[in-house]
């Protein structure tokens, strides 16, 4: 066959034409790695834990801005600046007097914190946004929320949340190659560890006008997903279209676990509490949780793949829908919380959806340690108190008091057991 230059020419576009394909849309490889870097650096030691206030945060900020600014996106902080700055005080500690009484100590001892979120546009050129976000703060060395009891450690936080944030900067790359209708602001979080302080203060200083707003995403704890592909997402109630759509774009059979609630301890929350629709992205809770142990070599990065490749189909299936409603999650009154005296030092496995409370994992020397009980137990009855569910559990743990002795029934490797548990 004789090639002319049209067939010469043709073959060179169609060639041209798959390596500009190839460049603009990375391999699973590239995701990995750029993953792979980000959560790396940013759950290094030289971070010192990423505590709000401290040199660590503000390293940490500093390469979150640079890698916004890497990604094309436009700095939407203060002053057009890609830092949102807020300072807050913490509540005095307690004193304890021998009469068992206490008083707060004066403010004059407790220092002022300073943070700042990150803060970067995708600016599409229209008039609506959707917000997505990440808290990029620690615990540092172990602050108040650590649940380690040993010397002080460095709080890496590579689940607790480099993994959030790391998946945030793959969300950029992705979304701004998509055709759509409305702005991306995306945010990293500092203070959510103290209390959410960068989130709310954000809702009350915003950069932008929230009357735009669509609704918005949190990614917080995506980096331990299991075996079996599940996925969190709580919220779903804050919108008549989440139910629907997440049942549309889950093609990679990820085994969802839904809750309503647009309230719960991460940032989503500041968003749902000025009546924007929300939802959040958890991969579950682990032993290494608000401890030195939460590393990046622990870390799932095929999984968050995952979870970012779902997200992406989530904003491109809301992307024609003019009006997205908001509406109020039943939430639980926080003066009907059950008052219990005792825990069994367990941490629940928040994913599971069977009958009873599943443990995923128990620490030691408390009550369900010395009782011989192990991760994977599931928790059906304490006493005569029955266990359906994680409400059930806690509601139960109101019945007893320090000392006492309880039979405690589990089901482990599907047989029936009871251990009897003595309660501190």
């Amino acid at each position: 066959m004789k090639i002319t230059p049209t067939v010469l020419q043709l073959f060179f576009a169609c060639a041209m034409s798959h390596v500009l394909v190839s460049c603009q849309h990375p391999s699973k490889e590239q995701d990995l790695e750029s993953t792979k870097s980000d959560l790396y650096f940013l759950s290094s030691d030289d971070m010192m834990g990423r505590e709000t206030g401290t040199e660590g945060e503000k390293k940490a900020s500093e390469f979150i801005a640079k890698r916004f600014a890497d990604l094309g996106l436009l700095p939407k902080g203060d002053s057009a600046s890609w830092f949102q700055s807020f300072s807050f005080k913490p509540h005095p500690p307690v004193q304890m007097h021998g009469d068992g009484d206490s008083t707060k100590m004066g403010m004059a001892i407790v220092k002022e914190i300073n943070g700042r979120n990150v803060i970067g546009l995708l600016d599409n050129k229209k008039d609506d946004y959707i917000i997505i976000g990440a808290h990029y703060d620690h615990l540092g060395m172990g602050d108040e929320n650590s649940l380690h009891s040993g010397e002080k450690a460095i709080h890496n936080g590579a689940d607790d949340n480099a993994s959030g944030v790391s998946a945030l900067m793959l969300l950029i790359d992705d979304l701004k190659k998509e055709p759509l209708n409305f702005n991306v602001l995306f945010m990293a979080f500092s203070g959510e560890e103290k209390g959410l302080w960068g989130s709310n203060y954000f809702c009350d200083h915003p950069t932008i006008d929230l009357s735009k707003v669509k609704y918005m995403l949190n990614m917080d704890m995506v980096g331990r997903m299991k075996e079996d592909s599940s996925l969190a997402v709580y919220g779903v109630g804050t919108s008549p279209i989440w139910p629907e759509t997440l049942k549309k774009t889950n093609s990679d059979s990820l085994r969802i676990i839904t809750a309503e609630s647009g309230i719960g301890p991460s940032d989503h929350t500041s968003f749902y509490l000025e009546d924007l629709p929300v939802l959040h992205f958890f991969t579950g809770q682990h032993e290494d949780y608000h401890k030195p142990g939460d590393d990046p070599e622990k870390i799932n990065f095929d999984g968050i793949l995952l979870v970012e490749d779902f997200i992406v189909r989530i904003v491109k299936e809301t992307n024609g829908i003019e009006e997205i409603a908001f509406t109020t999650t039943k939430d639980e009154d926080q003066d009907s919380t059950p008052n219990f005296k005792v825990t069994l030092g367990v941490i629940p496995d928040y994913l599971f959806d069977g009958q009873g409370m599943r443990i995923d994992g128990v620490r030691e020397e408390r009550p369900a340690h010395n009782a011989g009980i192990i991760k994977g137990d599931i928790v059906i009855s304490m006493g005569e108190h029955m266990v359906t569910d994680m409400k059930t559990y806690m509601s139960g743990l109101g019945v007893f008091s320090p000392g006492d002795t309880t039979a405690v029934t589990i089901i482990r490797d599907k047989s029936e057991m009871t251990l009897d548990v003595i309660w501190d």
